[in-house]
């Protein structure tokens, strides 16, 4: 809780009671969260249930590979690869899970107990597209 007493206070969160805030702490909390997840993609626009547009998947600006968006349980997007990997080829900070909720599903980063090599994660994109030269995996 934050201590304010705004109208804006309440609790935040897509999975459960992340925090109880107002506007202002919340975006601070979740451009925070975002940040270091890396949960930075821009949202899919709402699009007509009744129009008869296509929709095309998002590609990215950078190696033009198909990207998922995702919802994260903090309201900000993340891009996260199409299919999932075994969690053993993919580095810890960038494994993701989708869970669902009663309004479609929301990305989580995998925190806390970590899967079995071979069970399924959602590597964040960056992962794939963008070398890290900071990361293990990737020294020479």
């Amino acid at each position: 809780m934050c201590g304010e007493r705004d109208p804006s206070v309440r609790g935040r969160g897509r999975i459960g009671l992340l925090a109880e805030l107002c506007g202002r702490c919340w975006n601070r909390l979740a451009n925070d969260i975002a940040e270091e997840e890396g949960a930075t993609a821009t949202p899919w626009p709402e699009h007509d249930p009744d129009g008869t547009e296509w929709i095309e998947a998002p590609v990215c600006e950078q190696c033009g590979a198909a990207i998922r968006v995702w919802p994260t349980n903090y309201d900000r997007w993340v891009s996260l690869a199409t299919r999932p990997l075994p969690a053993k080829d993919v580095p810890e900070r960038h494994r993701w899970r989708l869970v669902p909720t009663p309004a479609g599903f929301v990305a989580v980063r995998v925190r806390g107990i970590q899967p079995l090599p071979d069970e399924l994660v959602f590597p964040h994109h960056r992962v794939l597209c963008v070398p890290d030269d900071d990361a293990p995996w990737h020294a020479t």
